[in-house]
């Protein structure tokens, strides 16, 4: 008996800088589009991530946290981590710091300095190589990155590295595991599969068509999340206000007195 995993380890929610979404809305948009984990990857805060996994079986996710930490080389994701490393230090440094807290330590992005990506002179001895960003313009940093994987033995792993919701899974990484069933999966098979490379890159150009639709499906949600959430909050300043009020009718009433 096998069972596949599809896991999107490289997403940002609204706790980072430049991300959009809050975790709830990515999480629902995960299930639906049929992933069986997300990694909230915030840059250098992990709360939202440690919100998101405690949250995601809710949705029938595993629950994984994560951070994207600035080291003094480069980014970095580390999955499974409940705490955030210490940043700016080294790159073998905080590979080290990660894997002693049981987490999982991958290079995003490398090569790319735009953004960060860890050059090939500071690369160290990490647990896997992200060999696909759906975030890149152009394909020859995946296939740069692909190429270095395969030369060092590194296992590969594909996350969007989504700051909208629309984008989540638009690249994944897909996990063969035997022997375990649905309901037996944890994070931990997870993680064992990423460091044992049982691992499969997703990450395709999608048809404009089929992208269109799919965009203008996570746009609709969006716009139901907050409609939803508006609608809460409104009914909250109402009672509020009701509440407010029916104090101010008590000071003013003869019961007060």
């Amino acid at each position: 008996m096998s069972l596949t995993v599809r896991i999107d380890p490289h997403v940002h929610s609204e706790a980072s800088y430049d991300g959009h979404d809050p975790v709830e809305l990515i999480l629902e948009h995960a299930a639906d589009i049929g992933l069986d984990a997300v990694v909230i990857t915030d840059h250098d805060v992990i709360h939202a991530s440690l919100d998101a996994a405690e949250r995601a079986s809710e949705y029938g996710l595993v629950g994984i946290p994560g951070v994207e930490v600035s080291t003094k080389h480069g980014h970095l994701l580390a999955l499974g981590v409940r705490e955030l490393p210490p940043r700016r230090r080294p790159l073998d440094e905080t590979v080290e710091w990660v894997r002693a807290h049981g987490g999982v330590a991958i290079v995003p992005h490398p090569f790319q300095r735009s953004r960060h990506g860890v050059r090939k002179r500071h690369f160290t001895d990490a647990d896997a190589v992200e060999v696909y960003n759906s975030w890149l313009f152009t394909g020859y940093k995946n296939r740069r990155a692909r190429r270095f994987a395969d030369k060092q033995g590194y296992p590969r792993v594909a996350g969007s590295d989504a700051h909208h919701v629309g984008f989540v899974g638009r690249a994944y990484t897909e996990i063969g595991l035997d022997g375990l069933t649905r309901e037996e999966l944890t994070a931990d098979h997870v993680l064992d599969a990423i460091r044992d490379g049982s691992t499969r890159v997703e990450g395709r150009r999608t048809p404009v068509r089929v992208s269109t639709k799919h965009y203008t499906i996570a746009a609709g949600r969006k716009s139901g999340y907050y409609a939803k959430r508006g609608a809460v909050a409104g009914g909250r300043t109402a009672a509020r206000s009701a509440l407010t009020a029916g104090r101010l009718l008590y000071r003013l009433s003869p019961l007060s007195r």
